[in-house]
């Protein structure tokens, strides 16, 4: 399999990363360049040295680094950035003259100046086709109007998440991955849709970074119901901590519910689906009210 030699650049803090051909420039973390994308030259930043991948990891055909960017460059994209501000104020103006029910999250402009893009979040379909002709108009170039996501929206804006730092999608996240309701009902959270759902009002992007250990968890540790023999006596399993490694046991004769290291209990047999029946049917089927918070959990799903 061919394999290319690229480095890594971003276009925006918290970006995805894209792969350029080093071009037989002497590039590292954190030099800014200047590289030919579809949409025309952009200025970024290198944040992964050169390194060999393969076919599979790049998007062909593989654009190049054209230069490392200079100060003249640099000064360039301050005054796009000025020009961007001035755009976003100009294009809620008239979407208010145009009266659409559409909410403006951002706007960029490329840096060669062929093309602004205004982002846009709203509840259904809207027919901007005026609105871009006014646009267009008045800033006499390529108008696109692109309509986003709640979290692409909290990606852009930022702010501070229910944790009490800066929001895992604009710091560092480059891409966003599907979260469950399974994941954190493996994680054993409360399904409280204020505790795990984010500033954006769908689940937490970091219900995932732990979802891969729980789901091992999930075959290494005895399950709610199960019946195990501690040593001590048999008892039925009522929890378990991943992080501690411990299960929580209540023991068959006395009742008491005791807290054992994994490595101390032996498996006698399965509880849902094995031979032996949970004690509490509420081991096996949610009430409806579980039910319903679930159904809602659902919904935040993305």
């Amino acid at each position: 399999m061919e394999k290319y030699i690229v480095v890594g650049v971003r276009f925006k803090k918290a970006g995805k990363i894209y792969y350029f051909d080093p071009n037989d420039i002497d590039l590292e973390v954190g030099n800014k360049v200047i590289v030919e994308t579809a949409r025309g030259l952009e200025f970024g930043q290198v944040v992964t040295g050169p390194k060999e991948v393969t076919e599979e990891d790049i998007v062909a055909p593989l654009k190049q680094v054209l230069r490392k960017a200079t100060e003249e460059d640099e000064e360039k994209v301050a005054e796009i950035k000025q020009k961007e501000d001035q755009a976003f104020e100009v294009c809620l103006d008239k979407i208010s003259k145009h009266g659409l029910e559409m909410k403006l999250v951002d706007v960029e402009q490329s840096f060669d100046g062929s093309k602004i893009i205004f982002y846009f979040t709203a509840d259904g379909r809207v027919d901007f086709r005026e609105l871009v002709k006014d646009l267009a108009s008045v800033f006499k170039t390529r108008i696109e109007l692109r309509q986003i996501g709640v979290r692409d929206e909290a990606k852009m804006l930022g702010g501070i998440g229910p944790c009490g730092r800066i929001m895992c999608c604009a710091s560092f996240l480059g891409d966003f991955e599907p979260v469950s309701i399974k994941m954190a009902k493996e994680q054993n959270l409360a399904l409280n849709p204020n505790k795990i759902s984010g500033i954006c009002g769908r689940l937490m992007c970091c219900l995932r970074y732990e979802s891969d250990i729980y789901e091992e968890a999930q075959e290494t540790f005895p399950q709610t119901g199960e019946i195990v023999d501690t040593g001590e006596g048999k008892g039925e399993v009522q929890d378990f901590n991943v992080i501690k490694e411990t299960v929580q046991v209540k023991m068959e004769d006395t009742h008491i519910i005791k807290e054992y290291n994994l490595d101390e209990l032996t498996r006698i047999n399965g509880g849902c689906g094995g031979q032996h029946k949970c004690h509490s049917k509420d081991h096996c089927h949610n009430n409806q009210l579980e039910k319903d918070i679930e159904d809602e959990l659902r919904k935040l799903e993305d």
